[in-house]
């Protein structure tokens, strides 16, 4: 415990570890002792020599994640008991969840092991390393999952090379299984059926932080004409035709996206069905609609990841809409997302405004959406709270 590198704090630069946030800077550390390598768990002070926090070290603007605030082994024992707490919260999340076996059991600092993301897919765990100390720690995370499932996950697939920094362990094989070799299969969410492919699919191979939010779009569906924009392998489209919509079209600009789309579609409903996978950009898909919508679910990749291209994410957001507003019925429903974590609820809600504004159209908020119980978010992390949503009623 006495042989970790240590790393003092600037004067003053200590309070948000004081308020226990994950997170400390680089531009917060005065000076650092001992052999620095990165990914190895290093030792915090004040500029008192007063003990503050324990963490993975890493080049970077976050230099330290830290796991715990008190002097605490991080061997394999603390890894294993952080994964058991998430893993019997799960549990009980799950109850309320039938015929779902697809869930995220880590979500990075929502579970107090920031740099680590797990996603379930019955019985495979995706395991994405956002650090480069939890992709060192690989081997430990893979066998305290077989351990806490007691044997239910029989795979385990490591998909990190995209996530952990470009420079970092560059000769490292960084995709890999850890654990069996399977590369797909089907899940489910409240009974409809997925084909996943964790290997080619996008993130962990699903977006599994939209589960309550497709319930709610099956909810708003019965009799409607849907569009589902942005609809990648026709998540919300699948719950839209589950419970009643007249027609269902899934709009993405990945042709292999809407071919799984429509394998899904067959998986759930065989070959008869009202659905229609359409190839084409958002903007050139509401500039030349040939149908009539009355709920459009607006679901885009990330326009800001980063707050220096915030107000370009901003305009994308307000474009898209005004689209949508433009478009939709009246007595329509458009449910619209942002999953930027740059994107604060509030400049994400004025984006809307504006191109509701723009539009001349009235609107009011029926619902204000965030992620899923199963992506918690830490009290002193509000940085984890990424998703947002507004589900409208439009006249």
């Amino acid at each position: 415990m006495d042989n970790n590198a240590k790393f003092i704090l600037k004067s003053g630069k200590d309070q948000s570890v004081k308020r226990y946030h994950p997170w400390i800077f680089s531009g917060a550390i005065k000076k650092s002792f001992g052999n620095l390598i990165e990914g190895e768990v290093v030792d915090v002070y004040d500029n008192k020599d007063n003990f503050l926090a324990r963490g993975h070290y890493q080049i970077g603007s976050i230099s330290i994640r830290v796991l715990s605030f008190e002097p605490t082994e991080i061997d394999y024992s603390f890894y294993k008991l952080k994964l058991q707490i998430a893993w019997n919260l799960r549990q009980r999340l799950l109850e309320n969840m039938p015929e779902t076996n697809v869930y995220r059991l880590i979500h990075g600092e929502g579970d107090n092991l920031p740099g680590l993301i797990i996603d379930i897919y019955n019985d495979t765990a995706v395991v994405q390393m956002h650090s480069v100390g939890m992709f060192l720690v690989r081997e430990d995370i893979a066998k305290a999952l077989q351990e806490i499932s007691n044997g239910s996950i029989q795979h385990i697939y490591c998909k990190s090379a995209a996530t952990l920094p470009k420079k970092a362990l560059e000769d490292e094989q960084k995709d890999m299984f850890l654990l069996g070799d399977k590369e797909s299969g089907i899940v489910q969410e409240y009974g409809v059926k997925y084909e996943i492919n964790w290997i080619q699919g996008q993130k962990t191979g699903f977006f599994v932080d939209q589960r309550e939010n497709r319930k709610l779009v099956g909810q708003y569906s019965k009799n409607r004409k849907v569009a589902n924009v942005f609809g990648y392998t026709g998540g919300f489209s699948l719950f839209a035709m589950q419970n009643g919509a007249e027609i269902v079209h899934t709009v993405d600009s990945s042709a292999k996206a809407i071919d799984l789309t429509d394998q899904n579609v067959v998986l759930n409903f065989g070959e008869n069905h009202s659905h229609k996978g359409i190839v084409a950009d958002a903007f050139d898909f509401f500039a030349n609609a040939e149908d009539t919508y009355d709920l459009i679910i607006l679901d885009p990749p990330a326009f800001a990841k980063h707050h220096n291209v915030l107000s370009n994410a901003l305009q994308g957001y307000k474009r898209i809409n005004q689209r949508a507003f433009e478009n939709i019925e009246p007595d329509g429903i458009l449910f619209t997302f942002s999953c930027s974590q740059a994107v604060s609820p509030q400049n994400f809600r004025k984006s809307v405004f504006a191109a509701a504004a723009n539009a001349g159209r009235k609107v009011r908020i029926l619902h204000q959406l965030t992620q899923p119980s199963d992506h918690p978010v830490s009290i002193y992390h509000p940085e984890g709270e990424y998703l947002k949503g507004l589900v409208l009623h439009v006249e």
